[in-house]
């Protein structure tokens, strides 16, 4: 059987000197997917895949039942780990990386709760933050390969499967043969779903990872039992041997990107322009003619219409931009109930997107968009060029992260346990995995 260079990494993962903004680059995206379920839970796709779970995956006798992310009700770990992910996924809030073209930490962070609480451990933070960070090294370059192997753009659920198949492995214990066939089953298995599919007709299927995170535990479960499943070729082949080679080495967790609004990261580039004009300029819908959106390909292929529910709003391209120009911001308040208001619809009817040829070339590992606002005056607002901000080279500050992280929390949790949470992460090294999920789960 070929070598898994996975298994080699995540057993040396506990022992391995990690660099100091590794750790702080966790807590980040760890916080901010706490942030983006919270606000998630309150969507209408998070309420129905409650009531599938509790339904379909309870608590058996022969898998021990745990918690879902945010709460203490029990189910079987593969349906703990559907619904978190899914959670997670409902407001397109979360980190990603831009040579995934997805978000790696969504399928993760629930599946990993999941094996760490079946399995009865309960790792110290620093050990909790490593196990994360192995789980993005592995997921960022099982994304990278299987978008250098597929003919098709598939969602991270695909590639998501295959990173919570091997963290979970690793959690278990589990013989470097039995994580190659768990890996295995997982990618065989994943949903291969179409991302341009769901672009081009916003549903709440999403980004597919749900049924990642899923597939994955339940891959690790049958590998133990001795199912076969081996090769993962997106982990194994001569293709893609290269993308394997620096694990330990180059630290993909410091290159995943944060998203200041719950839209696809496709769309922010155009809402960046869109606010540089309007903190310059008093906008409304009755001084605007019409706007203009140029940016790359992918980015005209969102939804361009007036939406007709959340997801076709998160999905979308004119609607956010319309409303950052009139309220210098895109909350979630608006992607789930904005898209009814008169004067965000009036606007939205005015955009026209352009299709750019240069912010193609440069599409995936850069995202650029400008905007122009043609006045009723005559006059014409022209943005510079610009790049969403999140992206690593230009992060949000720690106030800008923690304040996202409270906008999100406190109407749902309160400011006390909001606090308490983020508190709490921030400062893991001192907490284990039972002290934080405890602080959220109550």
């Amino acid at each position: 059987m070929q070598a898994n260079p996975i298994y080699a990494f995540l057993q040396q993962l506990p022992d391995a000197q990690v660099p100091p903004e590794v750790y702080v680059a966790a807590k980040r995206s760890l916080y901010d997917l706490i942030a983006t379920a919270v606000a998630g839970s309150q969507s209408e796709p998070a309420a129905i895949m409650r009531r599938h779970v509790q339904r379909h995956y309870p608590p058996s006798q022969y898998v021990q039942g745990v918690a879902d992310l945010l709460g203490t009700e029990l189910f079987s770990p593969s349906g703990a780990a559907l619904l978190g992910a899914t959670v997670i996924d409902s407001l397109d809030c979360h980190d990603g990386q831009k040579l995934t073209k997805g978000h790696v930490g969504c399928p993760l962070l629930p599946g990993l709760i999941a094996a760490l609480e079946t399995s009865g451990q309960n790792p110290s933070g620093e050990a909790l933050l490593k196990l994360l960070i192995g789980g993005y090294e592995v997921g960022t370059r099982a994304g990278i390969a299987q978008h250098a192997t597929c003919c098709d753009y598939h969602t991270s659920g695909a590639w998501g499967a295959v990173n919570v198949a091997a963290v979970a492995s690793q959690v278990f214990g589990h013989t470097e043969t039995q994580m190659q066939h768990a890996i295995g089953i997982a990618e065989y298995n994943a949903p291969r779903s179409q991302m341009m599919r769901n672009i081009d007709y916003p549903t709440m299927v999403k980004d597919g990872s749900g049924w990642g995170a899923m597939v994955g535990i339940d891959a690790v479960f049958q590998a133990a039992e001795g199912f076969t499943g081996a090769p993962a070729l997106t982990v194994v082949s001569d293709e893609v041997s290269h993308i394997w080679q620096d694990l330990g080495q180059h630290w993909y967790m410091c290159e995943q990107y944060i998203k200041p609004y719950p839209v696809c990261r496709w769309a922010q580039p155009a809402i960046a322009a869109a606010l540089s004009l309007s903190v310059k300029h008093a906008l409304t819908a009755d001084n605007i003619e019409r706007i203009e959106i140029h940016t790359f390909h992918e980015g005209t292929r969102l939804f361009a219409g007036i939406p007709s529910n959340s997801e076709e709003a998160q999905y979308g391209i004119s609607f956010p931009v319309a409303v950052a120009l009139l309220t210098g911001t895109v909350s979630p308040e608006d992607v789930y109930t904005g898209f009814t208001k008169p004067h965000f619809q009036s606007l939205t009817q005015r955009i026209e997107l352009i299709d750019t040829d240069n912010y193609n070339q440069v599409f995936p590992a850069e995202r650029w968009a400008h905007v122009k606002v043609f006045l009723t005056s005559g006059e014409v607002l022209e943005s510079a060029p610009i790049e969403a901000i999140g992206d690593p080279h230009i992060p949000l500050s720690d106030e800008q992260m923690q304040d996202k992280f409270k906008a999100l929390c406190t109407p749902v949790w309160g400011e006390q346990k909001t606090l308490a949470v983020l508190n709490c992460v921030l400062n893991l090294e001192d907490h284990d995995l039972h002290q934080l999920m405890h602080l959220i789960r109550h």
